[in-house]
């Protein structure tokens, strides 16, 4: 599946959610703190949204950014998801790299992402997708400051942090290296 298509599947399904939530692009941009304007081109498949923006429309709309992704994939369970088949997805503003390795299911209550950020870079969640929504992060290479309400952690290669969301996020690189980890979500 390509980028593109993935971004206009994206878009579409962005809009049936504003659509069946009976809200107009106002109600949205009120709800989520994204203009109109950008949420118009979102939805129009003009522009494609950053981390950060599809964070927002997650929390409004109560779903992870995984469960979204997979929204507007065919894929159906299957216990073996081999690598080349996870779904890969870039926010170039940020230099966010997302790969799918666990994609939700059905018959799961869990998650598991890959992601890297390139260095230098800040991704701000303003609140969760879902009180109360449990993450394990375990860095895998380089440098991560994670601040989770209001509490600041540094977190070096090989360190798990283990925490519920509850309020604003913020994800923060050095300024020398790549931070590579893997987020499990329950």
């Amino acid at each position: 599946m390509s980028e593109i298509c993935i971004d206009d599947r994206l878009a579409a399904h962005l809009k049936s959610l504003r659509l069946a939530h009976d809200w107009s692009l106002d109600r949205l941009a009120r709800e989520s703190g994204i203009s109109r304007a950008s949420l118009s081109r979102i939805e129009n498949s003009e522009v494609s949204p950053t981390a950060n923006i599809l964070g927002r429309l997650c929390s409004v709309y109560g779903l992870t950014l995984s469960r979204l992704i997979h929204l507007v994939e065919d894929d159906a369970y299957t216990p073996l998801i081999k690598r080349a088949q996870q779904k890969v997805w870039n926010d170039p503003h940020s230099g966010f790299t997302r790969r799918t390795i666990s994609p939700p299911a059905q018959p799961l209550a869990g998650e598991a992402i890959e992601a890297e950020i390139q260095p230098n870079q800040s991704i701000a969640y303003d609140r969760p997708p879902r009180e109360g929504l449990e993450h394990h992060l375990l860095l895998l290479e380089g440098t991560l400051n994670i601040t989770i309400n209001d509490q600041t952690h540094h977190l070096r290669a090989g360190d798990c942090l283990r925490y519920r969301l509850s309020g604003p996020s913020l994800f923060h690189t050095g300024p020398d290296s790549v931070a590579r980890y893997v987020l499990f979500t329950v």
